[in-house]
Order: C-alpha cells, then sequence, then structure tokens
C-alpha cells in the first residue's frame, strides 16, 4: 500500500492581523516591538478596499490589514473580535498539492489555489480553516522577488522612515497558542494531526496548569519537521472563570491567544521593550528566591531575572527563559511571549502556577475572574 503523501510544509510564512487602524497599530508595533515597516498596500497602489502593512524583525513577519470601507469581506469581524490574527501563513513547496491534500482529509476550504502575478513574479496561495474564523493560507513565493506580494510596494520613506527603527532583537517565531471552546480541544488537535499530518509534541492536563481558582488544558502539535508549533489550550472546569474563558468572551470565539517571539538575549530584548512601553505581567518577588535551588545553574543573574520578572524553566535538555506582556488592545485577548531557550524544548510547565496567578490578579483588576 503506498504511504499518504505529506503536506510540504516549511514554516511559519508569516502571521496576518486584522485591525481597526492599520497605520496606526504599524506605528505601535514599529514603537514599542522594533519591527521594521518595509512594504504598504491601499489606494496608492491600486488596492481599493483595504490598507496593509508589512513589518519584518530577524525572521518574523507580521501583516496589518484594515478594511477601507464597511462592505469588506471581513469588516464584521472587527466587531465581533476587535485587533486579532486572521491567518497564520504557511510556506510550503507546493500550494496546490497541499491545499488538495488538506481538502482531501478534511480541511474546509476556504479560497482555492490561486496565483497572483506582477513584474515582480508569481505570488501562489490557498486558504483552509483552522480554529474559529482563523485560517491557514499555504504561500509559496519561490518565483515572487517583490516587496511581499502583489498589490504591496516597498514602502515610501514619506509614510514610514526605515532608518529610524530600533530593533528589539527578535529573531524568530517559536510557537503560536490558540484558545479554542471548553470540549473543542481533541477535535482540534485530530484535525491538525490528519489532515496536516501533524504529531503530538506534548499534553498539560488540569493538574498541570491549575491555580485555586482556575484551570485549562492544553496540547501542543507540531509541523514542518519541528519549526511550527501550535498549542491548543482549552478552559477545565474551576472555580472561576479561567483566562481562557475570558479569551473566547472577550474574543467571540476561538481565535490565537498569543504568539511567542524568540530572541538569544532575553534580558537585553524586555528592556528595550520595557523602555518602549511595553507592559508585562510581573509574578511575586518570592518567585526568585528558590529559583536555582529549582532550575539548576542558569548563566543569567537571577537579580537582573527578578528586576525584569523573567521567569526560567528547565527540562531534560536545557533550561528556557520567558516572559508574557499583557494584553495589546483593550479587550483581553492577543498577548505575546518573549522566550529563549538554552536547549530546553519544554513550554515553561515549572512556570504555569505562578504564571496563571499573574493572569488572575489581572483578570481581578478587570473584574473578570
Amino acid at each position: 500500500m503506498t504511504a499518504p503523501r505529506d503536506i510540504p510544509l516549511r514554516k511559519i510564512d508569516h502571521v496576518r492581523f486584522f485591525v481597526g487602524n492599520a497605520r496606526q497599530s504599524a506605528f505601535f508595533y514599529r514603537n514599542a516591538y522594533g519591527f521594521e515597516v518595509v512594504a504598504y498596500a491601499g489606494l496608492e497602489t491600486k488596492v481599493r478596499n483595504e490598507a496593509g502593512y508589512v513589518l519584518r524583525q530577524g525572521g518574523i513577519t507580521f501583516v496589518l490589514q484594515s478594511p477601507l470601507r464597511p462592505n469588506h469581506p471581513e469588516a464584521s469581524r472587527l466587531i465581533l473580535h476587535g485587533d486579532g490574527v486572521a491567518d497564520i501563513a504557511l510556506s510550503v513547496d507546493d500550494v496546490r498539492l497541499a491545499y488538495n491534500l488538506a481538502v482531501e482529509r478534511g480541511a474546509v476550504g476556504v479560497v482555492g489555489p490561486k496565483a497572483l502575478e506582477d513584474e515582480h513574479g508569481v505570488y501562489e496561495y490557498a486558504t483552509i480553516r483552522a480554529y474559529g474564523d482563523t485560517t491557514h493560507t499555504f504561500v509559496n513565493r519561490d518565483r515572487y522577488h517583490g516587496a511581499f506580494a502583489p498589490g504591496y510596494v516597498a514602502i515610501d520613506p514619506e509614510r514610514y522612515s526605515p532608518a529610524t527603527y530600533h530593533p528589539a532583537g527578535l529573531l524568530a517565531i517559536d510557537h503560536i497558542v490558540g484558545n479554542v471552546e471548553e470540549g473543542r480541544m481533541n477535535e482540534r488537535v485530530d484535525i491538525y494531526r490528519t489532515v496536516l499530518g501533524f504529531e503530538q509534541l506534548v499534553s498539560f492536563d488540569d493538574k498541570d496548569i491549575s491555580t485555586e481558582y482556575s484551570a485549562l488544558m492544553s496540547k501542543v502539535v507540531q509541523g514542518g519537521a519541528g519549526r511550527i508549533k501550535f498549542p491548543i489550550n482549552e478552559p477545565a472546569r474551576g472555580r472561576r472563570r479561567s483566562q481562557i474563558d475570558e479569551y473566547v468572551d472577550f474574543y467571540g470565539g476561538a481565535g490565537v491567544q498569543h504568539i511567542a517571539l524568540a530572541t538569544n538575549d532575553i534580558v537585553k530584548t524586555v528592556r528595550a521593550l520595557r523602555a518602549n512601553d511595553v507592559s508585562f505581567l510581573r509574578v511575586p518577588r518570592t518567585y526568585y528566591d528558590s529559583l536555582l535551588d529549582r532550575v539548576g545553574p542558569i548563566k543569567e543573574d537571577v537579580a537582573e531575572l527578578a528586576d525584569l520578572g523573567i521567569l526560567v524553566d528547565r527540562d531534560d535538555e536545557g533550561y528556557m527563559l520567558q516572559i508574557f506582556t499583557k494584553p495589546v488592545q483593550d479587550r483581553p485577548t492577543l498577548f505575546f511571549e518573549i522566550i529563549e531557550r538554552h536547549g530546553s524544548k519544554s513550554f515553561g510547565k515549572g512556570n504555569f502556577k505562578a504564571l496563571f496567578e499573574a493572569i488572575e490578579r489581572e483578570q481581578s483588576l478587570r473584574g473578570t475572574l
């Protein structure tokens, strides 16, 4: 019997955000997170229904899009979700093959294989549904050499001056976390496994991720030879509403909860982000009293980590450092994680209790716990 063909996944190509004002959001991510604004699409480039900005830092590409008219096909998602991630694009060897195999295996097709062409070459893409109304777009740009995609042009310094941005040392997307409704986690994990050929990397239950008041469950799937990692969370029964319940309520359904961004110097990166007024969650200072007893020797100075609020965890392969921002919009939905790995492939299991208690303190302030 012939073995099933693999979906030819390479890596995360870009993350597309749908926001209320792309120009202002680009200013925020440029000045707060150190992204360079590299390309633009809009009325001046003959794109009539939306404006878009492409931002890059290291190997990370964000695309920020806003509707220009109320009849834009996605305009209503701003009322439902507010600003958030609409699409996680995956680079593939063959768009048509990836799309056809995914649909054959049960994926919901959104946009069939298409090829856009301009003077810079051919950009190929196709889109399937992920969770909620979040999508995955298969992208191949092997034959495209423009600024980003047809309709986009290199940024005009009159709009944003590329020479004045200050990168924060962010290098790559480590993982992207999705929140789904109670009882839907296993279903979504199974779809990633059967449709895209992902493997389950690790799972956490309510005994691993719980506090006095709330709990959640999570499973991590990975594909693209380990280059693409998607933890999927769902709420578990607790005495009060969990952070996942809060997210689903304010987002209006399942969606991307946070994006983990990798750095090779988390202390330098967090100092830069704090100087740019990025707000982070804080754990109690007592977390650091027995840190070395719990994680063993690390090269970083514990006093400096405590000053910045950076968490540390260790597994059999090494240690990792991480810190989480507060939500980047008024709704308590999307936020970011900054992560530095020293061999560890874990997701910070040893930090779960301290982290989620910090989130609950924020929920209590919002009156949503």
